[in-house]
């Protein structure tokens, strides 16, 4: 199977040198890279430049997530369309390796792996993080959640079914909930790991959920999301947490923090959505509810991989193009 990377990116100078050398870091070495860039004002596209990357560029003003990826889709050459976001970097050597494994089976249309964090993300998202990308890998998952940040699915299923390029996010989820509706599989890969920076103002997250929430209300149109929702998921999300906290020791550093952040998801949520509660009971319990304490999980047995140690690799330099 031929493998086709496809990028979203729009000023990623900080973030794109080191997915690239990442790339060029895996047990996949015949791999196609699309960069699909809308109209970045610094050095993302000469840092790319580097490496053996296609660069497609668009018009801001025609962006939308779902037009971006339809580009990058029409332009790649590979069965398997693998996306990623510019502010990803891969953990390991074998990240593409596992991520076109899953797709051995026939059924399987989806495959999206684990996210985790950096220093540079806030301690909720760390949490969420845990709670949407869990431990533990699954060939048949049977509810529509996903992210286009660390994703790949078969380019002809893309071919009968382009994303949306109305909604304002969430064409991932939109795309993966219309292909079970036609049976076939997606799949979680939790060895597949990347690194996901998010170093956001509070604005940032508002806006970030306040898009989301509009995406769903048109995926899912026949749900609500009222004020004692809000209310209800802001108060157990911040509980959670601030259980978490104690337990990691950063309690009073990261108590008004914590607040912050899931009182700008909830009320990003709320103003977006306005009048609907969110999709299935499964979808909305990944999107929304808290988890358990998080458990570290020792590194797999039995198969060779490396860990990438950026330290040790040449990343071109980043500078603000004048």
């Amino acid at each position: 199977m031929k493998l086709s990377i496809i990028i979203r990116c729009f000023n990623e100078e900080k973030h794109i040198g080191r997915l690239l050398a990442g790339i060029m870091e895996q047990t996949v070495e015949d791999v196609e890279i699309i960069l699909v860039d809308s109209g970045s004002t610094d050095a993302t596209v000469s840092i790319a430049s580097n490496f053996p990357v296609k660069v497609i560029q668009i018009k801001p003003q025609d962006f939308s997530f779902g037009y971006a990826l339809n580009v990058g889709c029409e332009a790649a050459t590979g069965d398997i369309l693998l996306f990623a976001s510019a502010h990803v970097y891969p953990l390991y050597n074998d990240w593409l390796e596992l991520m076109l494994k899953s797709f051995e089976d026939e059924q399987v249309a989806l495959v999206y792996g684990k996210q985790r964090g950096n220093d540079l993300n806030k301690y909720s998202e760390h949490q969420i993080f845990h709670k949407w990308f869990p431990e533990e890998s699954t060939m048949n998952q049977p509810h529509p959640f996903c992210n286009n940040a660390n994703c790949a699915i078969r380019r002809s299923l893309w071919i009968e079914q382009p994303y949306d390029e109305i909604l304002t996010g969430l064409e991932d989820l939109d795309w993966a909930k219309k292909i079970l509706a036609k049976g076939y599989r997606i799949a979680y890969q939790a060895e597949a790991t990347i690194i996901h920076v998010h170093q956001e103002q509070w604005s940032d997250v508002f806006n970030r959920y306040r898009r989301e929430a509009i995406a769903l209300r048109l995926i899912q149109k026949n749900e609500t999301f009222n004020f004692l929702t809000f209310l209800t998921l802001l108060w157990k999300n911040c509980l959670h947490d601030w259980q978490q906290a104690l337990h990691d020791k950063v309690f009073l550093k990261e108590f008004f923090n914590i607040f912050l952040f899931r009182f700008n998801q909830f009320w990003g949520t709320y103003r977006g959505y306005k009048a609907s509660y969110l999709m299935d009971n499964q979808v909305r319990e990944r999107f929304y509810y808290p988890k358990g304490f998080v458990v570290k999980k020792e590194s797999p047995k039995g198969r060779e991989r490396r860990r990438i140690d950026y330290t040790d690799i040449h990343i071109p330099h980043q500078h603000v193009a004048k």
